[in-house]
């Protein structure tokens, strides 16, 4: 993006907020329905600032601007602000000012306005709060940002897709039933519940979406009545074959932009609406004409999903076989391009590796942007390559590969550190290290109650020693033929309500430390595992290993892996060459996984 284009947008802004009298806009990253990765239409932050990462606030006063941003975006924000109004403010690091502090340095008084349509309820409380005397949030129009933004996308049109009940596990219908029931213990009369989420209104109606690249989430909100309900959902998205479940299930179909007008005319004044804490603040003033009584209390749907039944485990089970088999047939190619003096870039180790899922049956597209990584690049955490930085591949050093998949019955993620030639030895005992960490936190057994909080020192503790860390967090949860990343639970070790929820047995989280050396080379290892009960001890759960991927051994230093360290990697390499091996039909790929399943 061109910085002169930026500061364009920025003038117009300010001109807009002299007009209103605004002394500041902030501008989140977020959509009405909490997708990770906000609609087209929804990405004003990234239109406002240039910067295209899935993390960051923007807040324009009338001579400042600033972007902040977590530590996995640093390097990027820092070169896609160069040139523009807006400085970077790296989030969470010692000294950096919050936005409500910011606005308070700048000694400013009047109304700071907020999309109350991407803006989270409980964020804008907060973030009122924090304001303090002197500032106070008001609602940015959706008018004026289609003013501001001439050429704002519409929102698409393409058609739901029902996901079979035999892959879900569970009928659409017994979801809402439990979501009723649930809604039922708030206290007597009748309750109406409003979802907002796109991916719980996914996996309740057992559909998916195909709007937004890598997330497979329905666009839409669902208002859940005793009996039925209603879908706000364009027309043109439900087919023949949605209309019939929706029919079935008692839920009619209006306009999408039809349930603001619905929440204030529908509910009777003795009845509870019932939203998430997550609703957008729009939601919560849209409800407050309403005859009914205002309930914003979790809905229970995310911890839901987040614990897989057995239709769903095996889903897992089936799409990771597939996963596996196409990264040992890229890995085989990758391989033999260097070997023979191949002219390969990160955009070209794209390209292969999605050909190569595409082959596989069930393959609905990448869960997320291909994360390969040459060198330097490997230290930006969330890098993604672009025809301006899009390195050449050279017969030296580490490329990072951070990737995955949707398929019909399953969503994989999973990193591996490719040596392309020789490695320095502080190479090889980062990347050992970084090993260290995956295996302890794999083989982790921990009673039932653990926390997320509790086991991210596994993954940390031997590089730790050496004086290492990362930024990140250790795992997250994975979809179901949804979103790669999910909640409510995370392992990392920061205190977060994410982090002090109990792992519970079916649910899927990703393990994946790493270490990055800023201007020279980053190492991550990931695998989703599946958490099990562990039969051998009652009241304690163990991991089961998901991703079905050979790790390279060729970077290891064998001398800092303990015995026990060697013992799993060997057991798991003997189950992803027992498991992809009869999946493999070139001769070549089959050595190829013989040798990097080799014992060590």
């Amino acid at each position: 993006m061109n910085g002169s284009h930026i500061t364009e947008r920025v003038a117009a802004l300010r001109r807009l907020m002299a007009a209103r009298g605004w002394v500041a806009v902030v501008v989140p990253t977020g959509d009405p329905h909490g997708n990770e990765y906000p609609l087209d239409r929804w990405k004003l932050r990234e239109w406002l600032t240039g910067f295209t990462g899935s993390a960051g606030t923007a807040v324009v006063a009338a001579t400042d601007a600033a972007l902040w941003t977590d530590s996995r975006y640093w390097l990027a924000a820092e070169e896609a602000l160069s040139g523009t109004p807006f400085s970077l403010m790296r989030e969470g690091a010692t000294g950096t000012p919050t936005p409500a502090r910011w606005l308070q340095e700048l000694h400013v008084v009047g109304e700071v306005a907020v999309p109350y349509e991407a803006i989270a309820r409980a964020d804008c409380r907060r973030l009122s709060e924090q304001l303090g005397d002197g500032l106070a949030l008001c609602p940015l129009p959706e008018a004026d940002v289609d003013a501001l933004w001439p050429d704002r996308p519409a929102l698409p049109d393409a058609p739901f897709e029902v996901q079979p009940d035999e892959l879900a596990g569970q009928t659409a219908a017994a979801k809402l039933e439990q979501l009723r029931a649930d809604d039922r213990a708030f206290g007597p009369g009748p309750t109406v519940r409003l979802v907002g989420n796109g991916a719980d209104i996914a996996w309740l109606l057992n559909l998916r979406g195909n709007d937004i690249p890598y997330n497979p989430v329905v666009t839409a909100w669902l208002l859940v009545e005793d009996g039925g309900g209603t879908l706000f959902a364009d027309a043109r998205k439900v087919t023949p074959a949605v209309a019939a479940r929706l029919e079935a299930l008692g839920i009619g179909v209006r306009p999408y932009d039809a349930w603001p007008e619905a929440l204030r005319a529908s509910p009777a004044s003795e009845c509870k609406l019932l939203v998430d804490p997550s609703v957008p603040q729009a939601v919560v003033d849209a409800a407050a004409g309403s005859g009914a009584t205002l309930d914003i209390v979790p809905s229970g749907v995310e911890h839901e999903r987040a614990v897989k039944n057995e239709a769903e485990a095996e889903g897992f089970r089936r799409a990771m076989l597939r996963d596996g088999a196409a990264l040992v047939r890229f890995r085989r190619r990758l391989d033999d391009a260097m070997a023979g003096g191949g002219r390969l870039t990160e955009m070209d180790v794209d390209r292969l590796l999605t050909a190569e899922r595409a082959r596989e049956e069930g393959f609905r597209g990448l869960s997320f942007a291909t994360i390969a990584a040459y060198g330097p690049h490997g230290a930006i955490v969330h890098y993604e390559a672009t025809p301006d930085t899009d390195a050449p591949l050279l017969p030296r050093g580490f490329l990072l590969l951070d990737s995955g998949a949707q398929y019909i019955d399953g969503t994989t993620d999973v990193t591996r550190t490719i040596p392309l030639g020789p490695l320095t030895d502080e190479e090889r005992r980062v990347y050992t290290l970084v090993l260290k960490g995956h295996i302890a936190l794999s083989r982790c057994r921990f009673p039932e109650g653990t926390t997320g909080l509790q086991l991210d020192l596994a993954a940390r503790y031997a590089m730790w020693q050496e004086g290492y860390d990362f930024g990140h967090g250790t795992g997250h949860g994975v979809g179901s033929h949804l979103c790669v990343h999910e909640g409510p639970h995370q392992i990392r070790k920061d205190v977060r309500p994410c982090t002090l929820l109990p792992l519970v047995a079916g649910m899927t989280v990703t393990d994946e430390p790493g270490v990055y050396l800023a201007g020279r080379f980053g190492v991550r290892i990931e695998n989703t595992l599946l958490v099990r009960r562990d039969e051998a001890h009652p009241g304690f759960l163990c991991f089961e290993p998901l991703t079905l991927c050979p790790f390279d051994l060729d970077p290891v230093d064998l001398a800092l892996l303990t015995a026990p360290e060697r013992a799993w990697l060997n057991a798991y390499h003997d189950r992803v060459r027992e498991a992809l091996g009869p999946r493999l039909d070139d001769e070549a790929d089959r050595r190829w996984l013989l040798h990097a399943t080799r014992h060590v």
